[in-house]
């Protein structure tokens, strides 16, 4: 069962994600990037909860956010104008 938090939740747990892991989020996005090569969001939150020992809650924050600026910084295609 996947359960989204608020957008105000989402900001509070990315905010202390440093203070309770002892990493800053740029080495949790490095360590999604170079973990296994799993596609569903809950399998990569499962994974980084039980591989570092983090709540579900903070395993889902790092994912989401790590997908949400990952989406941002893709490119849109060029369309063509016909």
């Amino acid at each position: 069962m996947s359960v989204t938090h608020s957008p105000e939740m989402h900001a509070q747990l990315i905010a202390r994600i440093p203070t309770v892991t002892g990493r800053e989020l740029s080495e949790w996005f490095d360590t999604l990037e170079q973990g296994p090569g799993l596609s569903r969001c809950l399998e990569r939150t499962n994974w980084l909860a039980d591989e570092y020992n983090l709540s579900h809650g903070y395993a889902q924050a790092i994912v989401q956010e790590y997908d949400r600026r990952r989406r941002n910084r893709t490119p849109i295609p060029n369309q063509r104008t016909t």
